[in-house]
């Protein structure tokens, strides 16, 4: 008899080995530190234990080369007070908090770029058990509360450096009215299938028609990879999976040629791999950039064909002052019908949380 795991063959993700490890005194002299020294430890990485809670060195003859050294480096530091004030993070979960900071993976579309001080080094904190406990004091009596870990990382792709992402799950097992959401390119999850999550976790993959995640999400697992992740968090336990709420993030969703096609296609794939009852959200965020991040992202990717164009997008203005550029609204318009249309069709009992 066929697995109901089983289905076509899809390509990994190599899980991400830094080229240096740095441990901060103050990360070393934290319980969790030492738990995340003995990993790297068990992997043979090259560890640097600093002189100081101060990174440097981090800098090359360049931006782009910057950008080089801080993808090849994990920094084990403490989260600084500053992020024991949680903000909250619309549409996507009342709060935000961070596990780490920096993503391994190389998307050209990056969301990061310019909203992270520093090079873009994947900073890991150390001190998560205080973390953790900060949120209950903002958890709401009687009601569910969210709280979302992905907005500055993509826990998953650190995952076997750190454990944070499962100790996360089993935190949010245990409390009453507390709810976890992450996101991710990348496909490990076999380590969470069997977490007590107590369905206070909501897993979810992040997607995108072939031309874009082929062309723009480098270091990434193939999007057939990461859908395959999901089954396997989505199916209950009596037939061998996690038996998670799970989520689909198709973003950024791009005006690419002949996009109808290669966006059905996607669906088509999403189709045939969740072909079970399960409880399903969609999140739809369409392709936008703010001028620093342009710029930032030109450094990095100086030879990336992203379409950037500020004369093709319509201005967007949040209540700071600040400057996106997105689609008009017309082509907004058509975006959104063809996927509410879409999402309805295949996956009739499924909710969209947001079009954005």
């Amino acid at each position: 008899m066929t697995s109901l795991l089983t289905k076509p063959a899809a390509h990994s993700s190599r899980l991400w080995m830094p080229e240096r490890v740095l441990f901060t005194p103050a990360a070393l002299d934290q319980p969790w530190g030492q738990q995340i020294l003995s990993r790297v430890q068990a992997l043979n990485l090259p560890i640097e234990e600093l002189p100081q809670n101060r990174l440097s060195g981090l800098r090359g003859d360049s931006e782009r080369e910057t950008y080089q050294i801080a993808k090849r480096t994990l920094a084990v530091v403490t989260a600084p007070p500053s992020h024991f004030k949680l903000s909250p993070i619309p549409p996507s979960a009342d709060w935000q908090f961070h596990l780490a900071e920096g993503c391994p993976a190389h998307c050209q579309y990056c969301y990061l770029a310019g909203s992270l001080q520093g090079p873009p080094v994947i900073r890991v904190f150390a001190n998560l058990p205080q973390i953790l406990e900060n949120l209950a004091t903002y958890e709401r009596p009687g009601t569910a509360t969210t709280f979302e870990v992905s907005c500055y990382t993509d826990p998953l792709g650190i995952e076997h450096l750190t454990g944070s992402l499962a100790e996360c799950i089993r935190y949010f097992g245990t409390r009453r009215n507390a709810h976890l959401r992450w996101v991710s390119k990348f496909d490990a999850v076999d380590e969470l299938i069997d977490l007590p999550h107590n369905g206070h976790t909501r897993c979810r993959v992040s997607v995108n028609a072939a031309p874009v995640s082929g062309r723009f999400e480098g270091g990434t697992a193939s999007v057939a990879s990461r859908l395959q992740a999901l089954r396997k968090l989505a199916l209950p336990h009596s037939q061998g999976g996690g038996g998670y709420p799970v989520g689909i993030v198709i973003a950024p969703i791009m005006l690419i040629d002949d996009w109808e096609l290669h966006y059905t296609q996607l669906f088509d794939e999403m189709s045939t791999t969740l072909d079970f009852s399960c409880d399903l959200t969609f999140e739809l965020i369409s392709h936008r950039f703010t001028p620093k991040s342009k710029e930032v992202l030109q450094t990095w990717y100086p030879h990336s064909k992203l379409d950037m164009e500020e004369e093709k997008r319509s201005v967007k203005r949040n209540k700071f002052g600040g400057t996106k550029y997105v689609y008009d609204t017309d082509d907004m318009k058509t975006l959104r019908r063809f996927f509410e249309r879409e999402i309805a069709r295949r996956f009739p009992e499924a909710r969209i949380l947001y079009w954005t």
